[in-house]
């Protein structure tokens, strides 16, 4: 980068009014790195011959390799307009699913974006996707269709049909973005409403809801795209032209001498002109008239094309004369019509100037950020702005005036780490006074030039020379080091190099701060005492992001995007900094895609397994959605957002952070295992009936065998059990819970957790969470939910008696309380604290929703966790325990007594045995009585694990399995190999549509995770690249088909024959997991066989 460049950078940072922070958003292969390069190349950084082929932004291998961007990056880019100069931060970002979490990091340090769709595909499903998260983000868009040469050259459309095909995608946007502000404005309606009826309940008189009525008071014109409004520019970045109807008002006004207002109104819309009147009309179609938008503008643009494609010299020629352009004669003379299509339209229509002038005009700068947003910000988990403390509340106004006085606060949002080379620094770039600066620099014939005058020199006998200019050596590893760099935006005061600040990590609270500090906020800050997720450091280097390049800084001022060097050690993936530790930590970034894709790895060699773990270590920081897991077994687990994600940590962890060979097992499938109702038809679709009941009983006792003596099973699936020690009894049953329910308890995992806590701060005495109004109401209203789905004779009553959610504290499985003996409740904790038996059931029920959790985390067909399934605890028999416990009691204190009282000589030995004897006689029977068994709080755990997993079994038991939602978009001709590969891995097509105005079909199917692997190379193989899928994690669905079942009557016989060997999925699935896990696998070793015949036998 040129110095005074640099210089210049500098000094456009410090006008926050004139920066944008903006981020290329689109589907893949949209367009988004080449419109990026074409914006770099305006300003000198790349050649424009270059930009769309060299992909700039792009500095990875593998991202030119596979032709898709893998990372976010930035880079910062000088843009004048007449008197104004504007600093833009561009961010491109992925397009690939698997990458969303990438978009994620780049959404929040921006304050607009450029939403990129394909003219020819149009809106596709990570077009939703990346326009949700826009929207959760509160940042403004601005569109660009691009590719509008594939409806010249590919699609071969005329100027009215493209016309009528562009206003058809501008409608789809737009009604997607209709649904996601029609949703915010019903839901603050709605909280609205709540809060008046709180507030009203004195008034009278019936009131009927009307749900427009919000909408028809909300102000939504500057949402929608519209070209006259200024926010939609239409593109070709790869011929380097685009343009926005502005452009065309100002030179038309000049031509026809009509007022550029009129013209900017009615370019785009069913107007045309009346060119006998010099009049504007409407209703073109009525009139059978072309659009001003067809005849101003898409005409000109197409003969254009039709002249270069056709190598009419003289109609050229004709055009650009017109134009006032100039084309050089390398250009005029070139085969390729596509160079000198560029070469005419980069003049004529320049793209950068095109976006970029629609970027500054649009989008807000850094001091536009509004208050909805940062308190957003602010609020992370169920809390709300006015429940922060006064000192957090007042750091809003430093977030609205984004200020770089010396008083103002420094707070800077850290959105993810990424690792550069070492060698890239800017401090640790050769410099031009060494050998290597002047190779780098000069090339190889300099070299030799170079080596030529150090030999000289040492002839000459001055060897001081000589060694000044000798590079000294450097050492292998610092070549070969990462170094992590924050990427980061200053929302506040002004970052400066050594700058002391605190850390705060995701679960950082202000409130645990002022509960641990006496002096509260304005405490010094070296010495206070330790806070949990807060840290103290110096802001080490600062760097300019440019790309592939950083470029060193002193101070960066607030609004601007930067790097900063020297956090790995304090900051794992996203992190809040501050120099008041009164800020909260932003709420957590939102991830489009779950990681689910699962692999163990271990090291080629086992005495490499320090830099594997060093490595894991290093790519966990590297990357913002991968998780790194230590399972039981002791494997290292990576857990990843698909298969392109999962192939592109494996090899960052081989090339970059381990750098070992590496062994990868077979992707590990999640299941999860859950109970249905008992069926009414058999596998033949035969009615169960009495004839048939013989073989069903016979198969439910065979089932029954499985369960132990001394376990007693009812007719409904009650399950009846004691502790080996004979003091406890617990009657467990299981009931599958309804759908919506096992939704609703997913959805809600944060709210629960939330409730766990203050249930187990309740119960420890310490009632140091204070619930603030709106959390409340959030807890009543999913009680209320689950209330009116949870209906019926078999659930009455059963939401007030919920103990427990499992697994985890916070997973889709209850336990619900109905002994009456002891009453505990997770929306009022335990009933009846004063009596001491109650407190000694409320001490051993921690030991039942132990075992509980172990139950729900681990299910008897495969280990796996368990999902919508409801426990019920009927009964708690403790009265042996209490008699147990009260003659153990009895006996010990005559032992005692007889032993004090047994020697006078120390009085000191007699003091400790009187306060012993009183101590146990104050607890009476709560501490838990050992015997050979062990204590009793872990017999009750092992038997609740116990009866959970009998109560299972005695019921129809089903496998769950992740399922991806799968979107395909395929030409007509090979729809029937989608279908093909589709039903041969299990598949479901939900949806098929043809889109409007192409050959294209969208296919939306699921796909089950176990089947996904190696889907989506298949699919390309089979379709020539014609067709390429979208995998994104939906839900859990049940495999409808028994693990267990055998054929038991004579039809079922009849259909699948004595060996039922038509595969069973559900069976396979869960063998697979069994082996993985080291479980007994019920198999044949010889599943089909001949006896061998001998030559002897055949005479």
């Amino acid at each position: 980068m040129v110095l005074n460049s640099l210089d210049k950078m500098i000094h456009l940072q410090k006008n926050t009014a004139n920066i944008r922070n903006i981020c290329v958003l689109a589907h893949v292969d949209h367009g988004k790195t080449t419109l990026t390069d074409c914006l770099i190349s305006s300003s000198g950084i790349i050649s424009s011959r270059l930009a769309g082929k060299l992909r700039y932004m792009d500095s990875r291998e593998d991202e030119q390799i596979r032709g898709i961007t893998m990372k976010s990056s930035a880079i910062s880019l000088h843009y004048a307009t007449g008197n104004e100069e504007y600093l833009i931060n561009l961010i491109d970002s992925p397009g690939h699913v698997d990458f969303s979490s990438e978009v994620s990091t780049a959404v929040r340090v921006c304050d607009g974006c450029i939403i990129v769709v394909d003219a020819v595909e149009g809106v596709c499903p990570q077009t939703q996707a990346v326009l949700r998260q826009a929207w959760l983000e509160n940042i403004r868009p601005v569109l660009v269709i691009n590719k509008i040469d594939r409806l010249i050259v590919e699609l071969k459309f005329t100027p009215q049909e493209a016309y009528s095909h562009l206003k058809n995608i501008l409608e789809q946007i737009n009604a997607l973005t209709g649904t996601l502000f029609t949703s915010k404005v019903l839901e603050e309606r709605a909280e609205r409403e709540t809060e008046s009826q709180v507030n009203l309940h004195s008034e009278q008189g019936e009131q009927v809801y009307d749900w427009s009525t919000g909408l028809e008071d909300t102000d939504d014109s500057q949402l929608y795209f519209s070209p006259e409004q200024g926010n939609v520019v239409f593109t070709s970045a790869i011929d380097g032209w685009g343009f926005g109807i502005e452009h065309f008002a100002r030179i038309y006004s000049q031509k026809i001498g009509i007022k550029k207002e009129v013209l900017m109104k009615t370019l785009w819309g069913d107007y045309y002109i009346n060119m006998k009147a010099k009049k504007i009309m409407k209703g073109d179609q009525a009139k059978g008239k072309k659009p001003l938008f067809v005849q101003l503008i898409l005409e000109n643009i197409w003969s254009l094309y039709d002249a270069v494609l056709k190598k009419d010299k003289d109609k050229i020629d004709k055009i650009v004369t017109s134009l006032g352009l100039k084309i050089g004669a390398r250009e005029a003379r070139h085969s390729d019509p596509k160079v000198q299509i560029n070469a005419i339209c980069s003049q004529w229509l320049p793209i950068s100037h095109a976006v970029l002038a629609m970027v500054c005009q649009k989008l807000p700068s850094p001091l536009d950020i509004t208050a909805e947003r940062v308190e957003r910000l602010m609020c992370t988990g169920s809390q709300t702005f006015d429940s922060l403390p006064p000192e957090t509340q007042a750091l809003k106004a430093a977030f609205m005036k984004c200020g770089s006085e010396e008083t103002a606060p420094v707070i800077i949002f850290v959105s993810k780490m990424f690792a550069v080379d070492a060698k890239a620094l800017p401090q640790n770039k050769p410099s031009l006074g060494t050998r290597i600066g002047v190779v780098h620099v000069l090339g190889l014939s300099m070299q030799r030039a170079f080596l030529a005058l150090i030999i000289f020199l040492f002839l000459a006998g001055d060897e001081q020379q000589v060694e000044s200019m000798t590079p000294k050596p450097v050492l292998q590893e610092e070549d070969n080091q990462e170094s992590f760099i924050a990427f980061a935006r200053v929302f506040s005061g002004v970052a400066r190099r050594g700058k002391k600040i605190f850390v705060l990590g995701p679960k950082y609270s202000p409130l645990e701060f002022l509960r641990r500090v006496p002096l509260g906020f304005s405490a010094p800050p070296d010495d206070l005492p330790p806070v949990p997720h807060m840290a103290y450091c110096a802001l080490e280097n600062l760097y300019l992001l440019m790309g592939r390049e950083l470029e060193y800084l002193e101070e960066v001022p607030p609004g601007n995007v930067l790097g900063i060097g020297g956090l790995q050690d304090f900051v794992l993936k996203s992190a809040t900094l501050c120099s008041l530790p009164s800020c909260p930590p932003f709420i957590p970034l939102n991830f489009e895609a779950t990681p689910i894709v699962r692999v163990a790895v271990e090291p080629k060699h086992p005495s490499e397994m320090p830099q594997l773990v060093k490595g894991m270590k290093l790519l966990n920081q590297a990357d913002p959605c991968v998780q790194i897991l230590i399972q039981e077994t002791g494997e290292h687990v990576l857990v990843t957002a698909g298969e392109v994600h999962l192939q592109r940590c494996l090899d960052d962890l081989k090339e970059r952070f381990a750098k070992i060979h590496i062994s990868v097992s077979e992707p590990i499938i999640p299941f999860r295992e859950t109970i249905t109702k008992p069926p009414k038809v058999d596998m033949v679709n035969e009615e169960i009936g009495k004839q048939q009941k013989v073989a069903v009983i016979h198969q439910m006792k065979e089932d029954q065998n499985k369960i132990p003596e001394g376990v007693q099973v009812d007719s409904v699936g009650l399950i009846t059990i004691t502790t080996p020690n004979k003091l406890a009894t617990l009657s467990v049953r299981a009931m599958p819970l309804p759908e919506e329910v096992t939704q609703i308890l997913e959805e809600n995992s944060d709210l629960i957790r939330s409730m766990e806590q203050l249930t187990s701060s309740l119960n420890e005495g310490e009632n140091t969470q204070v619930i603030h109004q709106k959390t409340q109401e959030k807890i009543w209203e999913f009680k209320g939910k689950l209330e009116q789905h949870l209906t019926g004779r078999r659930w009455r009553n059963i939401v007030d008696q919920i103990w427990s959610f499992g697994p985890r504290k916070c997973g889709p499985n209850i336990l619900v309380n109905k002994s009456e003996d002891f009453q505990n409740s997770i929306w009022t904790g335990p009933a009846a604290k004063a009596s001491k038996e109650a407190s000694r059931y409320r001490d051993l029920g921690n030991s039942i929703v132990s075992g509980f959790q172990l139950a729900t985390l681990s299910g008897p067909m495969c280990e796996e966790p368990l999902m919508g399934v409801c426990f019920i605890l009927e009964k708690w028999d403790l009265s042996k325990f209490e008699e147990q416990g009260a003659s153990d009691l009895a006996k010990e204190g005559q032992e005692e007594n007889e032993t004090c009282s047994g020697g006078n000589e120390n009085q000191e030995l007699q003091d400790g045995c009187s306060e012993a004897f009183e101590k146990r006689t104050s607890q009476k029977g709560e501490s838990p009585l050992t015997d050979c068994y062990g204590p009793i709080s872990g017999q009750l755990i092992a038997t609740m694990k116990e009866a959970c997993r009998y109560a299972l079994q005695v019921k129809p038991q089903r496998l769950m399995a992740a399922m991806y939602t799968c979107d395909i978009m395929a030409t007509g001709d090979v729809l029937g190999r989608v279908y093909a590969v589709l039903s041969k891995r299990e598949g479901r097509v939900l949806q098929e549509k043809m889109k409007e105005g192409t050959d294209m079909f969208i296919i939306k199917a699921v796909l089950p995770v176990a089947e996904s692997f190696g889907f989506a190379d298949e699919i390309r193989k089979r379709t020539s690249g014609l067709a390429s899928p979208q995998l994104v994690f939906s839900h859990w669905e049940i495999i409808p088909s028994d693990p267990f079942w055998v054929p038991t009557t004579e039809e079922e016989y009849l259909h699948f024959g004595e060996k039922a060997d038509s595969e069973n999925q559900a069976r396979k699935y869960m063998n697979a997991v069994r082996k993985r896990k080291g479980l007994y696998v019920e198999e044949k070793i010889v599943e089909h066989a001949e006896k061998q015949r001998t030559l002897s036998k055949n005479k």
